[in-house]
Parts: C-alpha cells; sequence; structure tokens
C-alpha cells in the first residue's frame, strides 16, 4: 500500500509522474513474480532432506530472511515525507489534456496550497468504483493462474509438470512479458490512462476466451497455454498501472491517503480471493473456473465503457 501511496503522493509527485511512477513499480511485481515461482521451483528440486527446512518450507524461510534485512534497511536509511509538507500545484497546467505539448514538470514547483471544501459528483463515485473493481480484478486473475497453473499442468495429460516445471513455466511467462513492461513506463506519458487500463485489459479477456476455447476442444500444449498465460500476465499487470494514478489525478490532495487505501484494500480482495479461486479450479471444473474471470473481467470492461469520458485524465 504505502508503494502505491507514494507514486501518488502529491506532496512529492507532480500529476505527470504518477502513471510513470506506477509502472516502474509494476515493472518490479513482474520481476518477482518471474523471481519467485523460479526460485520455488528450484528449492523443491534441492529439496534440503530435513523436516524444518525442506523443499517446500525453505521459500518460507528464506523471505522471512529477506524481509528481516529489508526492515532494518527501511529503519536505517527511509525517511518519511513530513506531515506539514505543501502539497504541489495542480492548476500551474492549463494547456488542454489532448494536447500533446511538454507541460510544466509538477515535480519541480512547490507553493503552498490550502485544502477546499470538496464533496464527490456521481460521475466520481462511479470512477472510484470502477478503479477498485479493476484493482480486485487484476489482483484475482493473476492471483488465481498463479495459483492455479501448478495444479493444472500437474493434472492434465498433456502437460503433466512437475512442482519444479511449474515454476518455470510460471517464471517464462514473467520474463518474457516483462520487456513489454519497461515499454509500459515510457508509453505512460505518451497515452491516456483510461488507454492503458482499456489494452491491458482486452489482451487479458482475449487471452481468457482462447483458453476457455483450448478447454471446450481439448488443444492443450505447452505452446498454446503458454501464450495464453502470457497475455493474461502482461495484460492485467499492465492494467494495474492505472487505479492508484488515475484516482490522484481526479480527487484532491486530501484524498491521497483514501484512495490508497481503497486501492489496497481492493488488491488484497482480489489476491486473497484470487488464490481461493485459483486452488479450487481443477475441482469446480476448468471451464467454469475461466468463465467466472471472464464475467469478472467483463463487468470491468462494461464499468470503463460507461465511464469512458469520466476516465479522462492527464497523462503520465
Amino acid at each position: 500500500m504505502y508503494c502505491k501511496r507514494y507514486c501518488s503522493d502529491p506532496r512529492i509527485v507532480g500529476v505527470r509522474r504518477r502513471t510513470t511512477l506506477a509502472g516502474f513499480l509494476v515493472m518490479g511485481q513482474g520481476l518477482g513474480m518471474t523471481a519467485g515461482p523460479f526460485f520455488g521451483g528450484v528449492l523443491y528440486k534441492v529439496g534440503f532432506r530435513n523436516p524444518i527446512f525442506n523443499g517446500f518450507t525453505s521459500p518460507g524461510w528464506i523471505m522471512a530472511c529477506v524481509w528481516c534485512i529489508f526492515w532494518i534497511c527501511l529503519t536505517l536509511w527511509y525517511d518519511d515525507v513530513p506531515r506539514d509538507q505543501e502539497y504541489l500545484p495542480s492548476s500551474r497546467t492549463s494547456q488542454t489534456l489532448d494536447e500533446g505539448t511538454p507541460q510544466l514538470d509538477m515535480a519541480e514547483v512547490t507553493e503552498p496550497s490550502s485544502p477546499e471544501p470538496f464533496s464527490l459528483t456521481f460521475p466520481q463515485i462511479g470512477v472510484i468504483v470502477c478503479m477498485c473493481w479493476f484493482a480486485m480484478t487484476c489482483f484475482l486473475v493473476l492471483g488465481a493462474w498463479e495459483s492455479n497453473l501448478p495444479i493444472f499442468g500437474s493434472s492434465t495429460a498433456q502437460l503433466h509438470w512437475s512442482p519444479f516445471a511449474s515454476g518455470n513455466f510460471i517464471a517464462l511467462g514473467g520474463i518474457t512479458a516483462f520487456p513489454f513492461l519497461v515499454m509500459n513506463i515510457f508509453m505512460a506519458r505518451r497515452i491516456d490512462d483510461r488507454k492503458i487500463l482499456a489494452f491491458g485489459t482486452s489482451l487479458g479477456l482475449a487471452a481468457l476466451f482462447i483458453f476457455l476455447a483450448l478447454l471446450e476442444t481439448n488443444k492443450l500444449n505447452y505452446g498454446s497455454v503458454f501464450i495464453c498465460w502470457w497475455a493474461v500476465a502482461l495484460g492485467f499487470n499492465m492494467a494495474s498501472t492505472v487505479p492508484v494514478s488515475l484516482l490522484s489525478k481526479q480527487l484532491p490532495p486530501s484524498w491521497n491517503n483514501k484512495t490508497s487505501l481503497m486501492i489496497q484494500y481492493s488488491m488484497y480482495t482480489g489476491r486473497v480471493t484470487g488464490a481461493i479461486w485459483g486452488g479450487s479450479g481443477m475441482r469446480i471444473g476448468m471451464p467454469t473456473y475461466v468463465g467466472v474471470e471472464i464475467v469478472i473481467a467483463g463487468i470491468g470492461a462494461l464499468l470503463y465503457t460507461v465511464l469512458w469520458r469520466e476516465l479522462k485524465t492527464k497523462r503520465g
């Protein structure tokens, strides 16, 4: 939550930098999605014949040590933004949103700002609901696929994966999607947030429909499943770039903590329910499993279609 909040903190980040910084976070998210399954599979293969530190428990022990090191580094070097830090101005760019000319960098200017009374309009409430839905959807689908692929791969005759092979497969999807996540960082300054959201969602939805067709026709093989996983990983990771930054551009600076909490709770909800949903995919039936994800992502697509005009924000 705090990483995402700092990407949109109006005290230190200008409007035209927020989606770019969120893109960096998603790039790190892609690296973690690659390294975690790969090293998890390697640790399982090594085994470590020990009742405490073994192929199943070793990732947990190692990550506990990593988090301890992170907490030490955080204590030594991290400085929080002072509470009385003034907000960066948001009214210094008078050019229209459709212009592609360079704008004044908000991160380079500071001036006092006083809070003004503010009440949400119905379109703004709709945008909040839309962004929370997408935050939940992206992490639900990603979490579901990450938890389902090892079970699905080991239970499918055409694949018959071991935990090591499953880890390699998930990691391969992440590493091949990574260059496009890097590209997304640079494109964020040239493309509207809503278009990034629409592209990512459309790519992920297309992959879900293709995977459903493969299940129904029993045309499963390593290559076809990989293409679907790659498109799901890339599409929904790209879409997850947008929610925090877009809301921060539409609501007053004083709302940053509130919107960050809304989005993060939505992401937590998606992550938890996604892990449970993915683990139950084989039991409830894979077509039903994929179909529910299509419905959830389709509701999001309907939301941004209805709210397309209201999702317009400054680029960057």
